[in-house]
């Protein structure tokens, strides 16, 4: 494998990871939130550094239906993540104290909650997204795993984990938050500290789940009209 796969992959792991703790503030405190979002902003300055050739080629080459779903969710993912930072260092107490800026806090207190929440819907996507690359290297670590048996565990576990994701996001009430019928984000501190980063895993499977079918489903309808089009040809 290449080291700029390897680097790709290696910061989209460790962007995966932080993303979870960053839904935790309630437990990392402010001050850790804040260097865990200064670290996440490096992560991100990163990856678009080590696919930049992807905006090299963005008004290039025709846009099929899959190319036009990836292209949408890297910008809301884009999007998100701006709120994210703009919202961030506005409510900054440790590390961007130093910058002169005054006011806007409650606007940034909304603004942060729903960048955040739909920043980790689209994340998620875009993993699903990409997803097929992560399954090519678990196939090639399985090594003498025969691949139908590996096919059907694979798949069982996904769909157990977006049932449950299913499950989280509503107990989570990630709608509320998504859709800002609520800006005071709940945490319940008599949940074990594993069952919530497991509730918060399973939504990001879930969410995993419905972009990796969902291209299938559009790659096999788009390879459909195709071969119905070069019939008629």
């Amino acid at each position: 494998m290449k080291k700029k796969c390897i680097g790709k992959i290696t910061v989209d792991l460790l962007m995966t990871v932080l993303l979870l703790f960053l839904m935790a503030r309630q437990l990392t405190g402010d001050v850790a939130h804040e260097w865990l979002g200064a670290g996440m902003l490096i992560l991100w300055i990163a990856h678009h550094a080590l696919n930049w050739s992807w905006y090299a080629r963005l008004f290039k080459g025709r846009y099929t239906p899959m190319r036009i779903l990836q292209a949408a969710v890297n910008l809301a993912v884009l999007i998100s993540m701006l709120g994210l930072m703009v919202s961030g260092i506005l409510l900054s107490r440790e590390v961007f104290a130093f910058l002169p800026i005054s006011g806007g806090i409650a606007f940034a207190r909304r603004l942060h909650v729903l960048a955040a929440f739909w920043g980790y819907v689209w994340m998620a996507m875009h993993l699903g997204l990409h997803w097929n690359r992560i399954l090519g290297m678990a196939r090639k670590a399985a090594g003498t795993v025969p691949a139908k048996p590996l096919r059907l565990a694979l798949r069982a576990a996904a769909v157990m984990i977006a049932g449950y994701g299913v499950y989280a996001f509503i107990k989570n009430q990630f709608f509320s938050y998504l859709f800002q019928s609520s800006t005071f984000v709940f945490f319940d501190f008599e949940q074990p500290v594993v069952l919530f980063f497991l509730e918060y895993v399973a939504v990001m499977g879930l969410f995993v789940f419905l972009a990796h079918y969902g291209a299938k489903g559009i790659q096999k309808l788009s390879g459909g009209r195709k071969d119905a089009a070069a019939r008629k040809k």
